[in-house]
């Protein structure tokens, strides 16, 4: 069974910018990045396709938010810019060991294996 392990959450001022990076334990055919917020659905940032380095991101993020991967490591991270206080989030980490679905619809139903979460905080 794959583990991931999120770090690089923290606080922010409006405007700043945040690492995330996600270490697994294996290969995934993909890994995505999903945040939530106490009451709302959890809501798909960005995906990355683990061959090929393909990726998609949500509207939210489009143009600030980059994801990434290192193969060698099993590492994928989100780089975040321009920081705005509706992306204060908690933010997990998913992969998806075997293709399922539309890689790019970022359905959290089909990623399989998540990370514990890590929390960015963003002020005004």
């Amino acid at each position: 069974q794959v583990q991931l392990v999120e770090s690089g959450g923290g606080s922010v001022q409006a405007g700043g910018s945040l690492r995330l990076s996600c270490a697994a334990s294996g290969y995934r055919y993909s890994s995505a990045w999903f945040r939530q917020v106490p009451g709302k659905e959890r809501e798909g940032v960005a995906v990355i396709l683990t061959s090929g380095g393909s990726t998609y991101y949500a509207d939210s993020v489009k143009g600030r938010f980059t994801m990434s991967q290192d193969k060698a490591n099993n590492t994928v991270y989100l780089q975040m810019n321009s920081l705005k206080p509706e992306d204060t989030a908690m933010y997990y980490c998913a992969a998806m060991i075997s293709p399922r679905g539309i890689w790019y619809l970022l359905k959290a139903s089909d990623f399989g294996v998540w990370g514990q979460g890590t929390q960015v905080t963003v002020s005004s």
